[in-house]
């Protein structure tokens, strides 16, 4: 089974991730930032990852720490549960419209981090939650799943739109790349012989 369990503690944040890569969809989150607690469900249920996250920050301050953090622990779950990447297919791309609002992702399991996050939102905030920390989320979880991610954001006048396509996208993405190719079954997807 492609499952993972991190725990990351710091002065700043607890943090404790269950993953199943091979799931259902279904999640249980408890993140302190209603909002995130929103688009990470966005991932697991587009992802078919099931997904549990419990997280304790120092959300007197900001959500800055909690969101950076769980991103990175999200990665390094992703990174744990994926293995060696033998078999699988990879790559991962995904266009997810909302209404107005579309975006596309594009994924690369490729073993180096590099995030390109083209996302102009339209306000700075979404309810209590900054619009700046979806980009510190990402980066987060890039660095530490080691994985080349794509996020443009191609239209959108509703920025919680803007928003959930994103996540949407991501998860789906991301379900592409994870699922197992039946012709390279045994085969890490890279001429180098490792990802």
């Amino acid at each position: 089974m492609r499952r993972a369990q991190i725990i990351r503690n710091t002065l700043e944040t607890q943090i404790s991730i269950h993953l199943n890569l091979d799931g259902t969809g279904k999640s249980v989150l408890e993140t302190g930032v209603p909002f995130l607690d929103h688009m990470l469900d966005q991932i697991s249920r587009h992802g078919m990852i099931d997904l549990e996250v419990a997280a304790k920050g120092d959300l007197h301050i900001d959500a800055h720490h909690t969101v950076e953090d769980i991103g990175i622990t999200l990665g390094q779950a992703l990174i744990q549960a994926a293995g060696d990447k033998k078999g699988l297919r990879r790559y991962g791309h995904a266009y997810v419209p909302l209404d107005e609002a579309l975006s596309r992702v594009v994924i690369d399991l490729s073993g180096r981090p590099g995030l390109v996050f083209n996302v102009e939102f339209t306000r700075a905030r979404i309810g209590e939650f900054d619009v700046d920390l979806i980009h510190e989320f990402f980066q987060g979880l890039t660095n530490h799943a080691l994985i080349t991610l794509h996020i443009d954001n191609l239209s959108g006048k509703n920025a919680h739109h803007q928003a959930e396509t994103i996540f949407k996208a991501f998860g789906r993405a991301l379900r592409m790349a994870i699922e197992h190719d039946p012709a390279a079954a045994g085969i890490i997807p890279s001429t180098k012989g490792s990802l």
